[in-house]
């Protein structure tokens, strides 16, 4: 009786270290930002316009939770080689989608779209129903998303609320690639409509569809060297327009390091 005992006591044990194991390892990967993703990296400088070929390529190991989607996977290795770069990348610069001058028709929506997430358009404006001006926006960018919101007949109760924070810009118009335009292109493209398609979630998603139905919508764009989000942020209500005190803690509020150019997006019924 007691060797049985003993030997369900060891196997007890045993089990009990096999699941702090597995708790630990997972515990360490969740504490270190997820699995571990294979991306590409410049191995040697790749100069603007040069032709990407495999010996300038290398890969390495990033968590889940630091991977840009823009990033370009190792497994999406063979889709660069022989493209031309739009920017120069150094040396241990992760290569982005972004730094490639891929042609719209070749660089479909569909495989910008990074896994669990989905391209959602909206329209977007710099005043009244003008949306020429997200042209100075660049698929690549991030933006983060403010919703405000109608009161009743004299707007005393309307309230602007951040909806969504750093969300990438998948495209822009028609224009998957972030390229500088020549004047006469610009010209040509500044007659054209400038929706924004940004890179979402479904419960995103879900959230914009309904602040769509329910106000307007604008973006403001971010510095690309400032990965962080604000947490707690209240609504504004639109009493805060006339209350200097209001204006005062605002203005006091902490924020990026570098303050977002604000830019209007949606007229919405």
């Amino acid at each position: 009786m007691n060797r049985r005992a003993l030997i369900v006591s060891l196997l007890m044990a045993l089990l009990g270290t096999a699941l702090l194991v597995v708790y630990l390892r997972k515990f360490e990967r969740e504490m270190s930002g997820g699995e571990p993703v294979e991306v590409l990296m410049a191995l040697r400088p790749i100069e603007r316009g040069k032709m990407i070929s495999d010996d300038m390529l290398t890969t390495r190991s990033v968590p889940l939770a630091y991977v840009e989607d823009r990033a370009i996977k190792a497994a999406e290795r063979s889709k660069v080689l022989g493209i031309p770069a739009s920017v120069s990348v150094f040396p241990q610069q992760t290569l982005m989608w972004t730094d490639l001058a891929i042609t719209t028709e070749d660089r479909d929506l569909s495989s910008l779209i990074q896994p669990g997430k989905r391209a959602v358009t909206v329209r977007a404006s710099t005043g009244s129903d003008d949306t020429r001006g997200n042209q100075l926006i660049r698929p690549g960018d991030y933006v983060d998303v403010i919703a405000t919101f109608r009161g009743d007949l004299d707007n005393s109760d309307a309230a602007s609320a951040v909806l969504l924070q750093r969300v990438l810009v998948l495209a822009v118009g028609s224009e998957t690639q972030n390229v500088s335009n020549d004047a006469k292109t610009r010209d040509a493209s500044s007659m054209h409509d400038k929706q924004l398609t940004l890179s979402l979630s479904l419960p995103e998603a879900q959230l914009l569809s309904l602040a769509i139905e329910r106000g307007r919508l604008s973006v403001a764009v971010r510095p690309p060297s400032d990965p962080g989000t604000v947490d707690d942020l209240p609504d504004l209500k639109a009493s805060a327009l006339r209350d200097t005190k209001a204006r005062a803690d605002l203005q006091r509020r902490p924020s990026a390091p570098q303050g977002p150019v604000r830019i209007e997006a949606a007229n919405v019924r």
